[in-house]
Formats: structure tokens, C-alpha cells, sequence
């Protein structure tokens, strides 16, 4: 990333690591699909599982509970919808909360049309889900519940662990989208309790395009797309060698170094938010009462147009987010922000600034610099 900019969106994509790029340069002029028998063949089905079997390691589970895809997207998808499709005959309700990603939102959202029984928990003013109101959902037979252990827009942790031991108590798959907390909270699947996990390489630097399911052996959805069956029978598409390579050794990056970036971006994080406050009138800290990851600062600035305050930072060097980029060039109110009780004016004022291993003070300097007046500015508009 040029020094002309200051880069604050992590948590739409990191930039490629040097390891993971390193890891990718060694596979991707190799010839050989991983199903084939001869010898090509064999190669790159060694470096496929090498890659499983790090990431496995990383991600407390066994290789063979790892099912490549494309993207986190689609791991989300072939849980909640293949998880359905699976069990609707006993199972008829998805249980899933209003603050998760559109990846787990809409896909549960298109089962209504199959006539699911789709329910939505609320969560608090701080984006946490109550754990009462999980229990009272699941006592109607539940085929799948999904709980995003990090959010991508606040950074307010869920407790997960206690997700799933109430789903396994009535019988519901346990699922969470965990791939904003890779890299910045500790992720144990065994110890989790999870029936189900999805996971993505771009947001811990490793390469777009490819992420993976992790789910236990006794747990079998449905397959969305049909073909040779090469993961698990449960996904098809031969499987990239290459970017399979790249997740792991990113991913592997991500874990050694994750309690001391914990402890950096923390101070990063503090030293924003303590300086923002000093300095701007009138901002909110989204998620401030939760337990939050240290990589996402969500600040709300009120009287302003999030869109206005974005481009005022883009033109000082800052790239920053209004929320998920799954919704980008869609100007509406953040629906997290929303479900957390903020009103629209609210929702639509807020900013999301997230962090990654290239992150330095010299960043947080620049945004401290440029929001006085990049606020004032974006107030005055609408005055």
C-alpha cells in the first residue's frame, strides 16, 4: 500500500501477505488437477492437503472436517441452506440473528420461499444476542442456527461457545461465520462446540477466491451445486492448488502472530477512539459495552451523511468503510446499526474503520488528522 494512503479496511479485504504469496508463487505454474491419478496429479493433491492439513492445525479440527470453496460466501451458503435442505422434513426452522452478514442473512432469507420457518433474534443497544431469547427460539425443532462470531461491521463478539451448547441440547446444527475473527480472536472449532464454521483467506491476507467450510464428519448438508463431488461430495469444482497454498500460509501468519497483534491493534484502536472523542463533537462508539475485536472501530458521527464523510477521508489518503462491503453502492442505513436500536439518521452516520498487520500509528495519525474537519465539512452539507 502506497504511503500516499492510509489504508483502514481491513475487514473488506487485507492485502496479500508476502507468505502467502511466497506460498502461491511455488503451485501456480504447476500442471496437475488433484483428482487426476498420474503423477502431475498426485503432486497437487499432496499440496491441497499440506494446505488442509495446516489449516486444520490453525483452526482446531481435523483436515478431513475442511471443505474448500470458493469464498466465505459460499460457506455461509452450503450451511445454512444445504443444512436445511437437509433436515426440513423433521427441522423446519432457521434460527439466525438481524445483525449478520448478508451471506448468512439472505441465504436464510431465500429459504422462506421453500417454506422454512426463518426466524430473526434481536440483539441488544451493544449487538449482543441474548442468550434466553436463543434458548426460546430452538424449543420449536430447529434444523440450523447461525451466529456470527465476530461482526463485520462493530467487532462485537458473540458468545459462541454458548451458541452451540444450546443448539446441541435441542438438536439444532450450530453454525458461525468466523471469518472476521480469524487472525484477531482465538479460534478453537473442536472447543467450540460448532457443528459448522466458515472461514475466508482475503481477510487475514491470504488471496480472493477461496475459503472453506469447516464442519464435523457426522454433520452432511446438502450440496448446492452438483459435479465431480471433490469436497466431501458436498462441493464440486476441481480444487485451486495454488490458492489452497496461499490460505494456508496466511492463515498460519495470522495465528502465530495473533496475540501480539491482539495487543497492538488494541492500542491502535484505544489511542483512535480516545483521540476522535477529544477532538470531534458528538461521536458514538457502536459496540462500546461488548467484548469487540481489536481489528474493527465502528464510530458513529452525528448530523453527517456516512457516504459524505467517506469521500471527504477518501480525498485526505483514508480508505475506510460505511459497512459491508457486500453492500457497497448500496446508500442505505446499516441494517447492524438498526437492529442495535439506532435510528436511521444514526445508522446512516456511522463509519467503520478496521485494521490488519500493515496498520501503524502513522495511519491512526493520519485519520485523527483529517477527521476534524472532514466532519465539519460533512456537517456543514446538510446544514
Amino acid at each position: 500500500m502506497s504511503r500516499d494512503r492510509h489504508y483502514l479496511d481491513h475487514a473488506a479485504s487485507s492485502p496479500l501477505t508476502t507468505s502467502a504469496a511466497e506460498a502461491m508463487a511455488e503451485w501456480v505454474a504447476v500442471a496437475g488437477n488433484p483428482s487426476s491419478l498420474h503423477t502431475s496429479g498426485r503432486r497437487a493433491r499432496a499440496g491441497v492437503e499440506q494446505a488442509r492439513e495446516s489449516l486444520a492445525a490453525d483452526l482446531g479440527c481435523h483436515p478431513s472436517e475442511i471443505v474448500f470453496t470458493s469464498s466465505g460466501t459460499e460457506a455461509d451458503n452450503i450451511a445454512v441452506i444445504g443444512s436445511w435442505r437437509a433436515r426440513r422434513a423433521d427441522r423446519n426452522r432457521v434460527l439466525t440473528t438481524a445483525v449478520e452478514h448478508p451471506a448468512v442473512f439472505e441465504a436464510a432469507g431465500s429459504l422462506r420461499a421453500e417454506g422454512a420457518d426463518v426466524t430473526l433474534l434481536g440483539v441488544d443497544a451493544h449487538g449482543v444476542v441474548d442468550p434466553e431469547a436463543a434458548a426460546e427460539a430452538l424449543t420449536t425443532p430447529t434444523a440450523v442456527a447461525s451466529l456470527q462470531w465476530v461482526n463485520n461491521e462493530t467487532g462485537v463478539v458473540q458468545d459462541v461457545a454458548r451458541w452451540a451448547q444450546l443448539c446441541r441440547t435441542r438438536g439444532a446444527w450450530s453454525h458461525s461465520d468466523a471469518v472476521q475473527a480469524c487472525g484477531h480472536v482465538p479460534l478453537d472449532f473442536a472447543a467450540s462446540g460448532l457443528d459448522l464454521m466458515s472461514v475466508s483467506a482475503h481477510k487475514v491476507g491470504g488471496p480472493v477466491g477461496i475459503g472453506a467450510l469447516v464442519l464435523r464428519r457426522d454433520v452432511t448438508p446438502l450440496p448446492l451445486s452438483h459435479g465431480g463431488g471433490q469436497e466431501r461430495q458436498l462441493r464440486s469444482a476441481t480444487v485451486p492448488v495454488a490458492l489452497v497454498a496461499g490460505f494456508a500460509a496466511a492463515m498460519r501468519d495470522a495465528v502465530a502472530r495473533l496475540e501480539v497483534e491482539r495487543e497492538r491493534l488494541t492500542r491502535l484502536g484505544e489511542d483512535l477512539v480516545q483521540r476522535v472523542v477529544s477532538s470531534v463533537p458528538d461521536v458514538t462508539v457502536n459496540g462500546a459495552g461488548a467484548e469487540r475485536s481489536p481489528a474493527i472501530v465502528n464510530l458513529g458521527f452525528a448530523g453527517v451523511r456516512a457516504d459524505d464523510l467517506l469521500m471527504l477521508l477518501d480525498l485526505a489518503g483514508i480508505d475506510c468503510s460505511t459497512g459491508s462491503a457486500c453492500t457497497a453502492g448500496v446508500s442505505r442505513p446499516s441494517e447492524v446499526l438498526i437492529a442495535m436500536g439506532r435510528t436511521e439518521a444514526e445508522a446512516g452516520a456511522a463509519l467503520r474503520f478496521s485494521f490488519g498487520p500493515d496498520t501503524g500509528q502513522a495511519d491512526i495519525d493520519a485519520l485523527c488528522a483529517a477527521l476534524p474537519e472532514a466532519v465539519s465539512r460533512a456537517r456543514a452539507a446538510l446544514r
